[in-house]
């Protein structure tokens, strides 16, 4: 996507909002402004009949029952609901909680918080190419665990975990399968794994949406086990109180229904640019290395470290490529990324990492003019030995 002199490629971090998406919100913010919770008149009818229709179109593209979704105001707080939620729910027995260590931070932030409440936390590592040791998560599962949260695909390095061969482990030892799927709804056909997973979140400006608006799905036997972070007017099946935004779940509900027609183009066109920005860089005049596996990865993440490279000086001179240095969560942290580091990534390495993200209106043409903008900054950047 260009935007004046500057090509757009962080589509991990947020995606431009469809134009049919922004027409089908703009009523909302007018004349049909109803609560969608007042049932009384025609205006608050009218909402909640479009939040419904929403909640189908969501519902439709991730594979899952349309009465065990909940919206919420994006995927951290579906994480922090599914996470915190079974632990509170708990009423104070003591469990186990177990995740991976280059999970989402709102999954692993809220496990950490979970200890607060008496549950025990265990982090698993990965192995070098991003993916989870079924062996090892085998071995860490106990009576006392109740739930396991893996994502889908990672937002960093784009690694797609097999969550159907996670979930027959999990379930054997009794516990619930929680799955970040805000990077794989409609980029991975979702109903081939979703019927495996008892909770999943999922997110709106990942996918065409707008931002503020995400989901939560928690299969039925579940939701008794979970106690709401949010109390109020018991919206939502009492999962999550609060007014609901007709707009943004209209926006939302829009978005995956043109995701759920595009799938296969969307699928072929990462493909395409993978291979080509790959090949691209592989003329460069400079070691790189793709971060995660190459196999086992969606496409339109490309993670890739450069060597002997000043990352300072290198951000500073892709002015015309939006790309990122991290994840954008955490781009207010310092130090190099958690996630490189989890892979075994030397510093000197995850320092001169970059994510580049293609999507929908990434163009051929654009890629062209990406791999130049980046080879000039990789020649700008080179380290300089010095000596006397």
């Amino acid at each position: 996507m260009r935007v004046g002199n500057a090509i757009y490629m962080d589509y991990q971090s947020t995606t431009p909002l469809d134009p049919a998406a922004r027409e089908a919100m703009l009523p909302f913010m007018g004349d049909k402004f109803g609560n969608p919770h007042s049932s009384s008149h025609r205006f608050g009818w009218e909402a909640d009949a479009s939040i419904e229709v929403a909640r189908g179109q969501v519902a439709e593209l991730a594979g899952v029952n349309v009465d065990d979704l909940y919206f919420t105001s994006g995927a951290t707080e579906s994480n922090n609901t599914a996470i915190k939620g079974l632990a509170l729910g708990r009423r104070g027995a003591r469990g186990k909680i177990i995740t991976i260590a280059t999970e989402h931070s709102c999954v692993l932030e809220s496990a950490r918080a979970s200890a607060l409440f008496g549950q025990e936390i265990e982090i698993l590592p990965v192995q070098p190419d991003g993916l989870i040791d079924l062996n090892r998560l085998e071995n860490a599962l106990s009576p006392e665990t109740f739930i396991v949260s893996v994502m889908a695909v990672n937002n960093e390095i784009g690694v797609i975990q097999p969550i159907r061969e996670i979930a027959e482990i999990v379930h054997a030892k009794g516990a619930w399968l929680h799955c970040d799927a805000a990077q794989a709804l409609g980029k991975l056909p979702l109903y081939e794994i979703s019927p495996y997973c008892d909770l999943m979140s999922f997110s709106g400006h990942k996918i065409y949406g707008p931002k503020g608006v995400g989901a939560l799905y928690v299969k039925r036997e579940v939701t008794r086990s979970i106690m709401p972070l949010m109390h109020g007017g018991g919206q939502e099946g009492l999962l999550r109180s609060g007014t609901l935004a007709p707009a943004l779940c209209v926006g939302f509900g829009k978005a995956c229904a043109i995701a759920a027609q595009q799938l296969d183009t969307e699928k072929a066109r990462a493909e395409r640019h993978f291979e080509q920005f790959i090949a691209g860089v592989a003329g460069f005049d400079v070691t790189a290395q793709l971060n995660g596996s190459a196999h086992a990865r969606l496409k339109s993440n490309i993670n890739l470290s450069f060597e002997g490279i000043d990352s300072a000086k290198l951000m500073s001179s892709l002015r015309r490529l939006s790309v990122s240095s991290g994840a954008a969560c955490a781009s207010a942290k310092e130090g190099p990324s958690y996630v490189l580091d989890a892979l075994g990534i030397e510093k000197r390495m995850a320092d001169a990492s970059l994510r580049i993200g293609t999507g929908r209106y990434t163009d051929d043409g654009q890629i062209d003019d990406a791999l130049n903008y980046l080879e000039d900054a990789l020649n700008k950047s080179r380290r300089r030995s010095w000596t006397k």
